[in-house]
């Protein structure tokens, strides 16, 4: 039995709005064809890693991207997949649907704050500020660990959450710049030892052709 809780954490494959770089939030956005492909593979990786590390339970965001992708990862483990909507992307308000170029001309400051990384800021139109965010990411984290304790699980996920999740494991701010990758069906394997987090290996695209990274676009 493990000492230790092995968390590893996948964003979901490419949908055509990540390509476009458009805003999706929780606006189900469904898999494009390569994103369906990403997400095979990366069930194709989990079933060749099985011997070195078996894998206990998987779980996704009820958003389809994810969902589906957790989806092939679990039937690759031969598992079944577990839904919980805390691990669902940020709600991004009026930006969701919307270019990074049509904010800035019809909410420009808006959009600045947002790029500012204000803690506080709630996004129009019903969104979640980064502070309400993290702390939905942080309880998601908390409920994973105890319910699960010193199993390997899976979670099929999102770019913002794991945005969270690095910052969390790493201990850095909530507004200093990203200097890490948030790649589409990248691995991102975090550890909870009883007392705090440690990174072990992120955005690992390994098993991929190629990933879009999340620079500007949320999803």
């Amino acid at each position: 039995m493990n000492q230790h809780t092995d968390v590893i954490l996948v964003r979901h494959g490419v949908t055509d709005w990540n390509q476009a770089r458009r805003f999706q939030g929780q606006i189900d956005i469904p898999l494009n064809e390569s994103g369906r492909e990403q997400a095979r593979l990366t069930g194709r990786r989990f079933a060749e890693s099985r011997a070195a590390q078996p894998v206990h339970r998987v779980l996704a965001s009820d958003l389809s991207r994810a969902r589906d992708t957790g989806a092939a990862i679990a039937h690759a483990c031969g598992l079944d997949l577990q839904i919980e909507p805390l691990w669902r992307e940020r709600h991004y308000g009026m930006f969701e649907g919307q270019t990074h170029d049509d904010l800035q001309q019809t909410a420009a400051q808006a959009y600045q704050r947002w790029r500012a990384r204000e803690p506080d800021f709630a996004l129009p139109g019903g969104g979640e500020s980064l502070d309400v965010f993290n702390a939905r990411v942080h309880r998601a984290l908390a409920a994973l660990v105890q319910e699960y304790a010193r199993q390997t699980v899976v979670v099929a996920t999102h770019g913002g959450v794991l945005d969270c999740v690095y910052r969390i494991a790493a201990g850095l701010d909530l507004q200093a710049p990203r200097h890490f990758d948030l790649k589409n069906a990248s691995f991102n394997h975090i550890r909870w030892d009883g007392q705090a987090f440690s990174i072990i290996n992120w955005g690992d695209v390994s098993h991929l052709p190629e990933a879009l990274d999340d620079i500007e676009a949320k999803g």
